[in-house]
């Protein structure tokens, strides 16, 4: 096995070779001249080689010294800037959020470079993650959740109202059958989330059609965001939550074929912090930016 030659002798040979003087060497490294000859002396006996030639007053570098300093200089600036990204990382503070996979990709994550630049020592480690969430036994700081405002445990900050609105491509409505009343929903496909499984069932309800129209019929997928995806392909329509989808709304990727919206009153997203401790000064950063972005919405 080969083995590393003495690190401390690299380190004299390099401050040597740099500064091309044992005496300015010795003076950085904070030990005597001879101690830094003797340092020399032992890494180029454990290579072999003479790595400089020694005059009088001075030194220089072997050619083979040449070569062997290039890597050497190489190898500590390596290791000198994975110790500087390991000590900005640990100088840098650190707030766990969960959030689900649509709002993270559709909301927050285009947002998130403001929250950066604006707090540039806080990093925002983001999960996606359907499952409940524990403050007691999880390390996370702050989670993004859909319900009724009540969860034991949390303080629970409303962002937004969950409205829902079946979207869909503008050239679907121009090539297929035609989609000007709640009914001829009858005639096209339902693109359903397997998380969300009951809102087109809420919504046809609300516009008097849940007769006539199967709530469950239609395409299911694992993400809202991929319903929606799957609407501006013009697959069908998509039962979606308005203000994921406003940014499609605006450019004209997808477009509301009815008036009728459903606004699910208490039942929307909120803002969880944990109650049994206090809330750190960066999760105050990061929640007041969180309804900063959402009442500029």
């Amino acid at each position: 096995m080969d083995r590393l030659p003495p690190l401390n002798a690299i380190r004299a040979f390099e401050a040597a070779a740099r500064h091309m003087s044992i005496t300015l060497a010795a003076e950085e490294l904070h030990v005597t001249p001879g101690a830094v000859s003797r340092q020399i002396k032992t890494l180029e006996d454990a290579l072999g080689v003479q790595l400089f030639t020694r005059g009088h007053r001075n030194i220089s570098l072997t050619r083979q010294g040449q070569d062997y300093c290039r890597a050497v200089t190489r190898a500590i600036e390596v290791l000198r800037e994975a110790t500087r990204k390991l000590q900005r990382r640990r100088q840098r503070k650190q707030l766990k959020i969960r959030a689900y996979t649509t709002f993270a990709m559709r909301w927050l994550i285009p947002r998130l470079s403001g929250f950066h630049a604006a707090h540039p020592d806080i990093e925002v480690l983001l999960k996606a993650s359907l499952e409940p969430v524990d403050f007691r036994n999880e390390d996370i700081d702050g989670a993004i959740r859909l319900g009724d405002g009540h969860w034991p445990g949390a303080h629970a900050i409303r962002l937004v109202d969950n409205v829902l609105v079946p979207v869909a491509s503008p050239a679907l409505l121009g090539a297929g059958p035609k989609l000007k009343r709640p009914p001829d929903l009858a005639h096209h496909t339902l693109l359903h989330s397997i998380a969300r499984p009951d809102d087109w069932g809420y919504w046809l309800e609300a516009a008097g059609v849940s007769e006539q129209i199967d709530a469950r019929a239609g395409m299911t997928y694992e993400s809202s965001a991929m319903s929606y995806a799957a609407a501006v392909e013009g697959q069908g329509v998509a039962i979606a939550q308005r203000f994921l989808v406003e940014k499609d709304l605006q450019e004209g990727r997808l477009v509301t074929p009815f008036k009728k919206a459903l606004d699910m009153g208490d039942f929307t997203y909120y803002l969880l912090t944990p109650s049994h401790r206090e809330e750190s000064a960066d999760m105050q950063r990061f929640r007041l930016w969180l309804l900063e972005q959402f009442h500029a919405a």
